[in-house]
Formats: C-alpha cells, sequence, structure tokens
C-alpha cells in the first residue's frame, strides 16, 4: 500500500522493490496506490489489516510527522500500530544555497545567519514538510533563526533558488541534484551520519560543524503490529537482497536516493525517535496540516 499518487518518488521505489519481491517471493506484489489526506489513508487501511504478510505500507518520513501535523485526528498509532521491517532507500537533506548568495561553506552560512538573525531566507516544500522540519532542526541545534519561507511544493523552491529570489533551503537530495551538478546550485553540507554517495565531497553537517544531526527521507516497509518473526525475517531478508542488488542501487541513484537497509529494531528504534522530534517541534510551533 502506497499512500502516494502513481508516478511519485515513493511509488517509482515500492515498485521496484515490488518487482524484486515478486520474483525472489514467486507469487505476485502488487502495488496499490491510495492517496489521500497525507499518506494517513494508506497507513489506516494497513493498521486495520490482518497482521499476516500480505498486507505492507511502502511508507516515507512523514509517516513519523503524522501524530505531530494531526494530532487526535487520526485512528491509528504511528508507533504501536506497525512493525517497521527494513527501509530500503534514504533521500539525504541538503542545504543548498543559489548564486546569489555570497556563501561558500556551511561556516559562512552560519556566520550570516548570526550577523542578520531572521534575514536569511529558508525555501522548503511546505509547513509541516522535510524541509521544513530540518530547518527548524538545523536552526535549534545552532541558536539561529532563519526566515522560513513555505512554497506549494519543490519545484517552485528550486526555481526560486536559481532565480536569486530566494537565498537557501533545506531540500532533499534528488529535488536539487541536477542543480548542483550544473553550477546553478551550492551544496553546502548534507544531513546524514554520513555523506552521500551521490555528493561524497560534500560533508555532513557534524564535518562541517552544523551539529550533529540526521534528516534523511527514508523509504521503506511497515507491517501492521503482530506480524509473526518468521514472515518478518522472510521480508527483512528480501529488502536486503533488493538494496544490495546492482540493479536496484542504480535504480535509486538515478532517482538521487542511497540504498539502505536499516531493519528491525533499528529501524523501529529511527521510527520512535523521528516521531519523538517531529511530534515535539510541531507542538512548539503549533504546526498543523494544511
Amino acid at each position: 500500500m502506497v499512500g502516494f499518487a502513481a508516478g511519485g518518488p515513493t511509488d517509482v521505489v515500492a515498485r521496484a522493490f515490488a518487482d524484486h519481491a515478486s520474483r525472489a517471493l514467486g507469487q505476485p506484489f502488487v502495488v496499490d496506490n491510495k492517496p489521500g489526506a497525507n499518506t494517513i489513508l494508506a497507513a489506516q487501511a494497513v493498521a486495520s489489516a490482518p497482521a499476516d504478510g500480505y498486507t505492507l505500507l511502502f511508507g516515507a518520513t512523514n509517516h513519523t510527522m503524522i501524530p505531530g501535523l494531526y494530532a487526535g485526528q487520526v485512528k491509528f498509532d504511528a508507533v504501536k500500530s506497525f512493525k517497521p521491517l527494513c527501509t530500503v532507500a534514504t533521500s539525504p537533506t541538503v542545504l543548498v544555497v543559489g548564486q546569489a548568495l555570497p556563501v561558500k561553506s556551511l561556516a559562512d552560512y552560519m556566520a550570516r545567519a548570526r550577523k542578520e538573525p531572521g534575514r536569511l531566507s529558508a525555501g522548503t516544500a511546505g509547513v509541516g514538510s522535510s524541509g521544513h522540519f530540518a530547518t527548524e532542526m538545523f536552526a535549534r541545534a545552532n541558536s539561529l533563526q532563519l526566515n522560513h519561507v513555505p512554497y506549494k511544493g519543490a519545484a517552485p523552491v528550486v526555481t526560486d533558488l536559481v532565480g536569486g529570489q530566494l537565498d537557501s533551503s533545506f531540500a532533499t537530495l534528488g529535488s536539487v541534484l541536477p542543480q548542483i551538478k550544473s553550477g546553478k546550485l551550492t551544496a553546502l553540507a548534507v544531513a546524514s551520519p554520513k555523506r552521500s554517495s551521490l555528493l561524497p565531497d560534500v560533508a555532513t553537517f557534524a564535518e562541517a560543524g552544523g551539529g550533529n544531526y540526521s534528516a534523511d527521507a527514508w523509504y521503506g516497509l511497515l507491517a501492521p503490529a503482530g506480524l509473526d518473526e518468521a514472515t518478518t525475517q522472510q521480508l527483512e531478508r528480501v529488502a536486503r537482497d533488493f538494496v544490495q542488488s546492482p540493479a536496484a542501487t542504480d535504480k535509486l541513484r538515478g532517482l538521487g536516493l542511497d540504498a539502505d537497509a536499516t531493519c528491525g529494531a533499528a529501524f523501529a528504534s529511527q521510527v520512535g525517535r523521528e516521531v519523538v522530534t517531529y511530534t515535539q517541534i510541531a507542538r512548539d510551533l503549533d504546526l498543523k496540516a494544511d
């Protein structure tokens, strides 16, 4: 079950995984798109399904933002109603600046932000988006004030960055990689525990002195809570094999994603941490979904 329309990044990754799983398991693995309500409809359908391994949620990072943005409005628990199985890909969040802003390093950017609190604009795909949370996490970690500018989607953010109407953006790497490669945008740092294989020369925030935090966007599999251990291990094995296959790696790189299999307890712990972090930020800023 995918909570986005066909053709988007989550759907494309889900279909690549489904093709692999069908071959590995010797049975059809069908992608069912159920878009709407910021993936809540799909998540609710999976949370309510039998825990037999035949209905899974192919989700993304926004799953862990739902509790904060929709407090009291959903019928499932983003942690307790699901059993996280494995991630299959991550999209690093990268801080990029346009050529109109005369900074060439994260240190320069932070110095400018401290000199002129609230002046540097940071565009994101919208209020409550992953970029919005990443912006706030960076600002808090470094005691900075940035001018958050929410847009309706990622495309206009990139347009205004290139055009000089916007100073910076905490963006998913896939949405800005072509502009970085062409020199229209400059990548200052990635908000990941390690450097991205797609931008090996760009430091992490920790390496560049911007705080040790991660704001990766992940794509992965979650089952209804209560899935038995044998089925869990089988699906985790399929996910790991998918991530290690050259065809999958090439497919993911073409989307601006890094192959990554974080499974079992590690993935569950990550989901739990993110829910706590994003819910607290949403409360502090009184964020509500549009």
